[in-house]
């Protein structure tokens, strides 16, 4: 979807088409938030997801800052999923705005199938989306960032040279902030210099087994099928602070918050039918910088107690000598509550692996 968020809220808002608008926190860039999503007019001045909501004001005086609606937005959702399963039932699931789709046993050409599916979506959301087709997901996720707003892409196998490699590294998704920073210093800025890259010597510079999938990727390489019953990988909860904590002075409102945050996760956990085995604490300081820590255990759980009592050990880990701007509780590795078994196998080896593990999601929209 496009600017999924910000596209919701025009529905509402039609006298803010053309204008940049963004969407963060309660919508009041004199209080503490984040931008969640921003339309494209906005992200022109250099407004992106992430970015404080101060500073964005800063960038664009004029731009429209809007609350966000998390409940409409998953409304909104459902719909424009109902409206794909019209075309085909082939779906995986990916999050609030996204999806992928297995095109294949449709006896249709591959841009009138995008055309009809963009036509359902229109009708039924008022929104636009973007569709990426190729061979592989890895190759139509790129593909379908290409052209927004409204696009519609195609890449085949002979394509990859010519419209991948061209393309920043960090255009690949699994590739993170520090992977993409450890990527210049190497002097590798494209994805076509990667894709030159000796595989060993990547092994080398990162792990063997993120190395390989470097590698692989730059090659437009995925084997990874739809995962039609996507189960979801963590759940997570944060806040950020109207003013920065001390570490010492405020010390009982910071705990007080991560314990009532791991209590909303553990409820989130319960009412989704979902128990977890890693739990793990996020906290921003004041210079903007994000650290995690996380821990492990055998046996899932989904009860606020033990998730309070795991995340404040994993404060522990962290040095407080600076103000806290936000922070934030998480728990991944989830199976079902049901399930008979007491340990997880963990991520399948297909599945792009991270080079940043332990970081929180932050944003459903991008």
């Amino acid at each position: 979807m496009d600017a999924f968020y910000a596209s919701v809220e025009l529905l509402s808002r039609p006298d803010l088409r053309g204008r940049p608008v963004a969407i963060g926190g309660r919508g009041d860039p004199a209080r503490r938030g984040v931008v969640t999503t921003a339309t494209y007019e906005a992200r022109a001045f250099g407004i992106h997801s992430g970015m404080a909501l101060s500073i964005a004001a800063r960038k664009c005086p004029e731009c429209v800052f809007l609350p966000v609606d998390f409940e409409r937005y998953r409304m909104v959702s459902r719909q424009f999923k109902a409206a794909i399963a019209q075309v085909t039932d082939a779906i995986e699931d990916r999050g609030i705005d996204e999806v992928y789709l297995d095109l294949t046993p449709l006896q249709a050409g591959s841009h009138a199938l995008a055309l009809t599916l963009q036509k359902h979506v229109l009708e039924a959301t008022g929104l636009s989306c973007s569709i990426g087709i190729a061979p592989n997901k890895l190759i139509a996720k790129i593909a379908s960032d290409l052209d927004k707003p409204r696009g519609v892409t195609l890449i085949g196998r002979d394509d990859i040279s010519g419209r991948i490699w061209p393309l920043p590294a960090r255009k690949i998704p699994g590739v993170g902030p520090k992977a993409d920073a450890r990527l210049i210093e190497l002097g590798i800025a494209t994805i076509g210099q990667l894709a030159a890259c000796d595989p060993a010597w990547l092994c080398k510079q990162f792990s063997p087994r993120y190395g390989l999938w470097l590698h692989r990727a730059a090659h437009g390489q995925d084997d990874r099928p739809l995962d039609l019953n996507p189960e979801p990988r963590s759940r997570s909860r944060e806040t950020t602070f109207q003013n920065d904590l001390h570490p010492v002075r405020d010390w009982q409102v910071l705990a007080q918050t991560i314990a009532a945050l791991a209590k909303q996760v553990g409820e989130d956990l319960k009412k989704r039918g979902y128990r977890g085995r890693t739990v793990g604490i996020k906290l921003r300081f004041s210079d903007f910088q994000t650290i995690t820590r996380d821990r492990t255990v055998d046996t899932p759980l989904d009860d606020g107690t033990s998730i309070r009592r795991l995340a404040f050990e994993c404060l522990g880990r962290i040095a407080l000598e600076r103000p806290v701007r936000l922070v934030g509780v998480r728990v991944g590795e989830l199976s079902p509550a049901d399930d008979t078994a007491d340990t997880l196998s963990g991520p399948s080896a297909k599945a792009p692996p991270r080079s940043d593990e332990g970081t929180l999601p932050l944003f459903d929209d991008e």
